[in-house]
């Protein structure tokens, strides 16, 4: 067995992150090789995820990114077992790597890909990998989005001060100058949607496999009515659902005597435009 000495373990301790005792051991199982000693530690890591692949992931940190022009922003989660593992330090860190590779992704990017995209020389797996070996707990990306204005727009973005909720949404508007007068409440209808949780931006975004759902629940909910009634109560119920769940519709969070369609229609038209909400994204740890 090669000769192990305090300067090496210290090398590979600083390499992996790993404690000393963990580090001194892969140095003798690799009899010295320094190499060999940090892909034990990744093996490492990948029989934690492994014997704790049925653990659910309920706590971790939700992120946010912005490019320097406004233009791009990221959403990402990392989750992991407990919340004392969410406030580790180690964690912590893994988490920003993270959130800069969701900046950087592709648009389209999958949770997937950002495993395989390289910071600091390496796959961002390596290093979540080793997090795992140090750590002890399963730690996994869970929801990702990116979005980039392709023309005259603005990106609002809302992290809880819990990191672990929030959203993101993107308003198309007629010019940059509507754009920029909208930024502040694009922010805040960020902030509505994490707290008031829309499933869709408008009624026809809704999917209709979930308004069949809906029309199902409702009528098994009246089905010892009159049949003549029936039809036109589910009507009524299917109603209530949409202006209750769809984004424009709902009451706006900070002022409930206007829809948010309408708050962003006269926010619009006092910067001299007009705007409407393309898309958005919630995010919600647990």
């Amino acid at each position: 067995m090669a000769d192990i000495s305090a300067a090496d373990v210290m090398k590979l301790r600083r390499a992996s992150g790993q404690g000393m005792m963990d580090c001194k051991k892969a140095l003798e199982e690799a009899n010295g090789d320094f190499e060999a000693a940090m892909e034990l530690l990744r093996k490492k890591g990948l029989a934690t995820l492994q014997k704790r692949a049925d653990r659910e992931t309920t706590q971790g940190r939700l992120l946010s990114r912005k490019s320097a022009d406004g233009r791009t922003v990221a959403m990402v989660t990392l989750c992991c077992e407990t919340d004392f593992v969410a406030r580790n330090e180690d964690f912590l860190a893994v988490s920003e790597k993270l959130g800069d590779c969701a900046l950087l992704a592709a648009e389209g990017s999958s949770p997937q890909s950002l495993m395989e995209m390289q910071i600091d020389g390496r796959p961002f797996s390596d290093i979540l990998t080793e997090a795992v070996s140090k750590i002890g707990e399963k730690i996994e990306i869970g929801d990702f989005a990116r979005y980039t204005l392709t023309g005259s727009g603005i990106i609002g973005c809302y992290v809880h001060f819990n990191e672990k909720t929030g959203a993101m949404v993107e308003i198309e508007t007629d010019s940059d100058q509507t754009a920029k007068a909208l930024k502040q409440l694009a922010n805040e209808l960020a902030m509505h949607i994490t707290a008031i949780k829309p499933i869709a931006v408008d009624r026809e975004s809704v999917p209709s496999s979930v308004l069949e759902q809906e029309r199902r629940i409702a009528a098994e909910q009246v089905k010892n009515k009159p049949a003549n009634m029936v039809e036109k109560i589910v009507e009524g119920k299917i109603a209530k659902f949409l202006k209750e769940n769809c984004l424009v519709d709902q009451p706006f969070v900070k002022d409930d005597s206007k829809t948010v369609s309408e708050v962003l229609n006269e926010a619009a038209r006092a910067a001299g435009g007009r705007a409407k909400i393309k898309r958005f994204a919630r995010f919600e740890i647990g």
